[in-house]
């Protein structure tokens, strides 16, 4: 779909969502010093052209103002002219979309998901025995077992994203980037939202039981 197909009412309800989202995360502390990035597709999907509203770079999620967002296209690049540069981590998302074919995907930065995300790293995956919030990722098998994948963090973006190729798992909605945050997705910003809330109660749930191991 071309960005000039999109109707007004789809780009203002991408905006929109970005927006709850964005204050929801922002009042749970899961921005710190602008960190993070949040993303909405807009109309039909298909890899090879699609668009989607994302947060720009380096403003304070705290806050609204009118230069919040952006609409980028499949390879990242504003599908209009602006003066707003996209987040850093727009090649990312735009490689998650073509995999996924996600309708939203959120990252955050938090605590829990960075130390675990280190904790784990040697097996580049942080293990889930058994937790009923697994089932909040879709998952509905009696005591599931999961391995949620983790990535290396390089400064340089294009860097990271042949690893999240390979690394990315069927069924499972996120990925972690070492000592970094959690990448979620979903079909629609609703979903995405819910299994990012999710993947951090289990993030904390195993940094707390390998506490009581020791």
């Amino acid at each position: 779909m071309r960005f000039e197909q999109l109707t007004t009412e789809q780009k203002q309800k991408a905006f929109y969502e970005l927006r709850e989202v964005k204050e929801l995360f922002a009042s749970r502390g899961w921005f710190p010093g602008t960190s993070g990035n949040l993303s909405v597709r807009a109309g039909d999907f298909s890899p090879e052209q699609f668009h989607f509203a994302i947060t720009a770079s380096g403003k304070d999620k705290t806050v609204h103002t009118p230069e919040d967002y952006l609409f980028v296209d499949q390879d990242g690049k504003p599908s209009e002219a602006t003066s707003l540069k996209p987040s850093a981590e727009t090649l990312i998302h735009c490689e998650i979309y073509r995999l996924t074919g996600a309708g939203a995907i959120f990252h955050i930065h938090t605590v829990f998901n960075s130390v675990i995300s280190e904790y784990f790293w040697d097996r580049k995956s942080v293990p889930v025995d058994g937790v009923e919030l697994i089932k909040g990722l879709n998952i509905w098998e009696e005591e599931a077992q999961i391995d949620i994948p983790i990535v290396s963090n390089f400064a340089s973006i294009p860097a990271i994203v042949p690893e999240i190729t390979d690394r990315l798992q069927a069924g499972i909605p996120g990925i972690l980037l070492r000592k970094h945050g959690i990448y979620a997705w979903g079909a629609n910003a609703f979903e995405a939202k819910r299994h990012i809330e999710a993947f951090e109660f289990l993030f904390e749930y195993v940094y707390r039981l390998e506490l009581l191991k020791r």
